[in-house]
């Protein structure tokens, strides 16, 4: 048993995948972020944009 554990002590192959898990995670996270915020913009934008084409409309 304490072999084992020794070994799985010194392997080292799964730290790399992890490493790449990792960035790859916060690389997605950081999109979601991105791509959130730039959806609450533009809601916004075209919603301001319709409530000035009502305001032009009504006020004919």
């Amino acid at each position: 048993m304490l072999k084992l554990l020794q070994s799985l002590l010194k392997d080292r192959k799964g730290g790399t995948a992890i490493e790449y898990g990792m960035i790859a995670t916060v690389i997605v996270v950081s999109l979601i972020a991105s791509i959130t915020a730039l959806g609450n913009i533009t809601t916004g934008m075209w919603s301001n944009v319709n409530t000035k084409i009502d305001d032009a409309r009504n006020n004919r």
